[in-house]
């Protein structure tokens, strides 16, 4: 299985309370954390040539993995249908905090996906939902991260597929953090804690998550459908008089 994270890399670069947190990027913390986990894992930024997602990247691509927030409108259209395409033909998607706004999510999910936020420091709790869900495996009956970003429903998004996490936070809103689509043959995942100057994507059972996500996401396999007018497998008795 040949994993892709994709980040726009921008806080990063702008922002030393961020790289302090992530010197190697966003996009290096999850690469490290899967990579110790026997994933092969690469990384593709915002800057590189078309956004390091060309048509090959892709086709070697079994799970794609995206963080986005300042610079979603610089994401060029051509890369976006490139990536719903293989989306469709079965790669997997997994989309992480304010990738919600992204221009692929919004595509695959044909609503605004906007929702409430806040930057508090404050607590959230992401309960589990579904603890059957594969994606929850290893996982306590929660997740506690001392310090979020908040987001709120009302979330414009289609009804989930399955429903794996609901946030609680300090200030008493509730959210959908963990919900699961399907589309075409692919399986898309959209998981919500990640704020760029919080340690989360260092934290065990986020990592646990994301890790559960790849694998639950990945190509099942099966051959591609074939479309169009088809020829009948049996006779048919009304063109036999």
């Amino acid at each position: 299985m040949k994993v892709t994270i994709w980040n726009e890399n921008r806080h990063e670069n702008k922002n030393p309370a961020v790289r302090s947190v992530y010197p190697e990027g966003i996009h290096g913390a999850i690469q490290q954390f899967l990579s110790k986990s026997g994933v092969d894992a690469d990384t593709a930024t915002l800057d590189e040539p078309e956004h390091g997602l060309s048509q090959q990247t892709l086709d070697q691509t079994d799970v794609l993995v995206w963080w986005g927030h300042i610079a979603h409108d610089e994401v060029k259209e051509e890369v976006v249908e490139r990536v719903y395409q293989r989306v469709l033909d079965g790669m997997g998607l997994i989309v992480l905090h304010s990738g919600h706004f992204s221009k692929i999510f919004k595509k695959l999910m044909g609503t605004s996906c906007d929702l409430k936020w806040r930057e508090a420091d404050e607590k959230e709790r992401l309960w589990v939902v579904d603890p059957s869900h594969p994606i929850a495996s290893g996982i306590g009956e929660y997740i506690e991260l001392p310090q979020e970003e908040m987001y709120g429903e009302h979330f414009d998004i289609p009804a989930p597929d399955e429903l794996v996490f609901v946030s609680w936070f300090e200030g008493g809103e509730v959210f959908r953090s963990g919900c699961t689509y399907k589309r075409g043959k692919g399986k898309v995942f959209y998981f919500r804690p990640g704020h760029e100057t919080y340690p989360t994507y260092h934290n065990a059972d986020v990592q646990k998550v994301i890790l559960n996500a790849v694998q639950w996401a990945k190509p099942a396999g099966s051959n591609k459908p074939v479309y169009g007018n088809a020829k009948p497998l049996e006779a048919i008795g009304a063109n036999q008089n």
